[in-house]
């Protein structure tokens, strides 16, 4: 829905809200999974169980959050499998290596039930993926890119049959588990009897009456039908993940409350002694905390940064348009794609030429604008594949619900999206291996979850086995401190996110818009970039490697933020206004200077770290004096330059060019000083003179990019003002 702006971002924030809400509701039936669906409880005494559960919990709020600071989709359903997969064998492991007659861990562990369930998990991805292509080649095919006409002659039809399918997979199938499906009706008959008996007359019916509907809101409201269908798909989606997920965020304390409760009810004193038999029934969840529950997903959906990166990862990968990609190439993504354009090549010498011009014409992307339907902002994808995107994935999800197969909603829901990117050409040969690479990237972390939800799992409910009650405290202690770190992080990687940003790419980019954008990242770079050479030579001169350091990684900064603001060159330059154009050349120039000083400046660091971590004797006195002036004119100079730049006074550039010249004979002067130490058998050392020959030579390069820079800058105000 936000990929396809549908809506007002607040609006389908609402919708979602409401759908997890009332979604909570639906997931009395998949708390099971948390209690028995893994291990076998009856084995396990109220002591141990309680090990088992918190070690899950500990294990499950750091790896989650870890997955969320950096951005990457994962799974809490395969994260909580795995953790009580661990933390269970941990325990079993412990049991029979101290009681030779406990038997075998097998006996333990539900073995069958627990690979049923990572087995479903692993088919969901392929059944996903496979679903989202075929449905959205046929809808695809059917609406064209050319949505607004398309949406004239199928809009009302593909709306009442995506709705239907919603109604049938979230009411029809969902109902049977949720607390209102015993509810008797006037004929006596329970509700969930009734859907059983009537669902094909109650499918027909809401086939026709949602395609009635919708075409009488775009004749008489003139509302675009494929909108109604997303919100409605957002309500869904949202509550199908709340039916199946709610039980990853309060399934295991449930099953924690309720072995306390029946321990409570026993009359048993000792913990130790008593067998968890009360776990293998089905333990109602009240409706309370399934209320509570949802209230604190609906808050954290609104308030949680973390989530806006984890949507922003998906988005990125299922762009239609070209943008700056997240991801790398790798090795095996470029072998698909290689392997996929042969095998297309192949296929294409067999299919008739005229079916091929025929579906070309249909999936032809130059009628695809980029915009929303009313053409006032950049959007991700269009209507026509969100409206897809959430059908599916809401169905296939609520699906698994009614089955209680605790599928990976993570999973589905990436999958399908990943699927109809690719069946509506989204990943072009300029895109295809670097998207590639970012599903490959997700995946990837799935199987690490995994493996590092049963790892950690089983050495902290250890911990918690051998610790006791100080085993608790130090797990609790170490989980806040990764919190507070993993907030730390995030907050860092969202700032210099929005600091790499040069222009937003989301909307026409007007000439105020880019001069206002030049000038704060000129001056801030300019700020950086003395204040890094500065600390630089203050390293060098008190041999302290802890500021070199901090000025090497400050500079691979800087490098880093000017190849991302030349990255999205293309981009900004697709987005520019007509009039704009001629202001564009000048745009491009200034981050080439940026780029080349970022790039001299590591020339410097770099070695001159090396230098002093390497214990290499230090330059002498003379070589440092001179390095401190070249430091102190090139600080005054970029004051001056940072001035003329805010304040867009390019008659004082003459004194800019004096102190340049003045720059420059100055390092002149000081290199044929050197050569003459070295030809009269200075004191200087090989190493130190070839550092300092170094600087030299890359701060004239410095100081020789900087003034373009500023003469670009100054082309580019000019040309605007015309």
């Amino acid at each position: 829905a936000i990929g396809s702006k549908s809506a007002p971002f607040w609006a389908i924030m609402v919708v979602a809200s409401l759908g997890v809400f009332i979604g909570a509701t639906f997931s009395t039936g998949m708390m099971e999974v948390a209690r028995t669906g893994i291990f076998n409880p009856q084995f396990f005494y109220f002591n141990e169980i309680l090990i088992i559960f918190l070690a899950v919990m500990l294990t499950d709020v750091i790896l989650l959050d870890l997955f969320n600071t950096f951005g990457m989709p994962t799974s809490t359903t395969v994260s909580l499998v795995f953790e009580l997969l661990g933390s269970a064998v941990a325990i079993s492991m412990m049991k029979v290596l101290n009681n030779p007659e406990a038997g075998s861990i097998a006996q333990y562990i539900n073995s069958a039930n627990a690979l049923a369930i990572i087995s479903g998990i692993l088919i969901s991805v392929g059944i996903s993926f496979t679903v989202g292509v075929i449905i959205m080649y046929f809808v695809r095919y059917a609406f064209t890119f050319d949505v607004i006409k398309g949406s004239k002659y199928f809009g009302s039809i593909w709306g009442g049959l995506a709705v239907s399918f919603i109604t049938y997979f979230i009411l029809i199938k969902g109902i049977k588990d949720s607390v209102f499906a015993n509810h008797v009706l006037e004929n006596g008959m329970m509700l969930k009897d009734y859907i059983k008996e009537n669902t094909l007359l109650l499918m027909l019916y809401s086939f026709i009456g949602w395609t009635i509907i919708l075409q009488i809101l775009t004749w008489i409201a003139k509302i675009n039908t494929l909108k109604v269908v997303v919100l409605i798909g957002t309500f869904a989606l949202a509550m199908a993940f709340a039916g199946n997920d709610l039980v990853n965020f309060i399934g295991v304390p449930m099953a924690g409350y309720a072995a306390y409760q029946d321990f409570a009810s026993s009359g048993f004193s000792d913990p130790s002694n008593f067998l968890m038999t009360g776990l293998t029934g089905k333990v109602p969840t009240p409706v309370t905390f399934l209320i509570m529950a949802g209230m604190i997903m609906v808050t954290t959906l609104w308030l949680s940064k973390k989530a806006r990166s984890v949507t922003k990862t998906s988005l990125d990968l299922s762009s239609q348009d070209e943008q700056e990609e997240r991801f790398g190439s790798s090795r095996l993504a470029r072998s698909l794609v290689r392997g996929t354009i042969n095998i297309s090549n192949n296929v294409m010498k067999i299919v008739p030429v005229a079916v091929q011009n025929h579906i070309d014409r249909r999936f032809d992307t130059s009628k695809y604008t980029g915009m929303t339907l009313e053409g006032k902002e950049k959007v991700s994808f269009d209507l026509v594949r969100a409206s897809v995107n959430l059908t599916v994935a809401s169905a296939l999800i609520a699906l698994g619900t009614s089955l209680k197969l605790p599928l990976s909603t993570t999973y589905v829901t990436f999958m399908v999206a990943m699927a109809t990117s690719l069946a509506d050409r989204a990943w072009g040969r300029e895109s295809a291996v670097y998207r590639i690479t970012g599903v490959i990237t997700v995946i990837g972390g799935w199987f690490l979850t995994a493996f590092i939800a049963f790892s950690i799992s089983f050495l902290v409910a250890l911990i918690l086995f051998f610790g006791g009650v100080y085993g608790v405290a130090v797990m609790l202690l170490i989980a806040v401190i990764v919190i507070y770190r993993t907030h730390i992080i995030h907050k860092r990687r969202v700032e210099d996110e929005s600091q790499t940003g040069l222009l937003p790419a989301t909307s026409i980019v007007r000439d105020e818009d880019i001069v206002s954008s030049c000038t704060n990242n000129i001056t801030d770079n300019l700020t950086d970039f003395i204040q890094v050479y500065e600390n630089i030579v203050s390293g060098l001169k008190h041999e302290d490697r802890k500021l070199l350091a901090e000025a090497d990684t400050k500079v691979i900064e800087l490098n880093v933020t000017a190849k991302r603001l030349k990255s999205r060159i293309f981009l900004v330059l697709k987005q520019l206004e007509e009039n704009a154009i001629e202001s564009g050349p000048y745009y491009v120039q200034i981050l080439d200077y940026l780029r080349e000083m970022a790039h001299s400046l590591s020339f410097i660091s770099k070695p001159a770290y090396e230098h002093i971590n390497n214990n290499h004797k230090s330059l002498s006195s003379n070589q440092l004096s001179n390095l401190e002036k070249i430091s102190e004119q090139l600080t005054e100079m970029f004051g001056s330059m940072i001035h003329i730049i805010e304040s867009n006074q390019y008659e004082a550039l003459h004194e800019i060019y004096e102190k340049q010249e003045a720059l420059l004979k100055l390092i002149r002067k000081l290199r044929k000083e050197q050569i003459k130490n070295l030809k009269s058998n200075s004191d200087s050392s090989t190493k130190g003179s070839i550092l300092y020959f170094n600087t030299l030579y890359e701060s004239q390069n410095f100081l020789l990019h900087s003034i373009n820079l500023l003469k670009s800058q100054r082309d580019f105000s000019q040309e605007l003002n015309k």
